[in-house]
This record gives C-alpha cells, structure tokens and sequence, in this order.
C-alpha cells in the first residue's frame, strides 16, 4: 500500500515558481507561445473595440465623414494601430480555429500541436504581412 502511494506521488506536476531571470531563460514551447499570443490578442480586441466602432462609424456616416476617416487613417501612427488590430484579429481567429480542432481532439500529439502552433503564427503573420503591404500601398 505505501508503494503506491508513493507512485502517485512521483506523478504529481511540478510548478515552478520562477522569477524575471529565470523567465528569460525558460523555453516556453510553441502551443504555449501561441496560447498567450492568442490571450493578448483578444485582450487587444476587446481594449480597442471603441477605437474600431469610432473608425467604423466615421466611415460609414456621410461624405464629409469619410473624407475624414481618409484623412485620420493616412498618418502612420494610426496605420500601425489598425495593423495591430488586423494582426490581433487574424491571429485571434486562426489560434481560435485551433483550439477549436485540439476541442474535437484532432492533433492532440505532441507533434501535431507543435506543428499546428507554428502553422497559426506563420499563416497570421503572412496574411498581417499582405495586409500590410496593402494598407501601406505596395500594391
């Protein structure tokens, strides 16, 4: 009886509690880079979504309206906002996707996860990357 109550013990996750120094020398594994880039990009969602309903709005409302929207989103501060909004979004939803799939237990394995991960950051920040050579007028 003591032995397997030993076994369970040896079982028992470990939780580090690690400080700055050893953050930056602790490799976090891709689905584990994805899952927080996926909680920072909602996060980044939901914080702007006044400032896309105002863009929205002022594009939507009259001419004159519009006229102005042009104006305010040809400055270069607030192109880069909306491309960090257009990333935060396509991130969001390609991780969403994802999550989705690893819920119907499609690429649950170590490597199929690891693959997955590494597919969400390369097709988001290549669609960011057309996105942003459109909206900086590349083509």
């Amino acid at each position: 009886m003591v032995d397997a109550h030993q076994d369970v013990k040896k079982v028992k996750p470990v939780y580090r509690n690690i400080g700055l120094a050893q953050l930056i020398k602790y490799r976090l594994p891709w689905a584990g880079k994805v899952s927080i880039l996926h909680r920072i990009s909602g996060a980044a969602l939901f914080l702007l979504l006044p400032f896309s309903l105002y863009l929205f709005d002022q594009r939507q409302a009259s001419d004159l309206s519009f006229a102005k929207f042009t104006s305010f989103t040809d400055h270069l501060l607030v192109k880069l906002v909306c491309l960090g909004l257009i990333w935060s979004f396509l991130h969001h939803f390609c991780a969403g996707i994802r999550y989705l799939l690893l819920d119907l237990e499609i690429g649950v394995e170590k490597i199929e996860a690891k693959n997955s991960a590494i597919t969400v950051l390369v097709v988001s920040l290549s669609l960011t990357a057309v996105v942003a050579a459109k909206l900086f007028g590349l083509f």
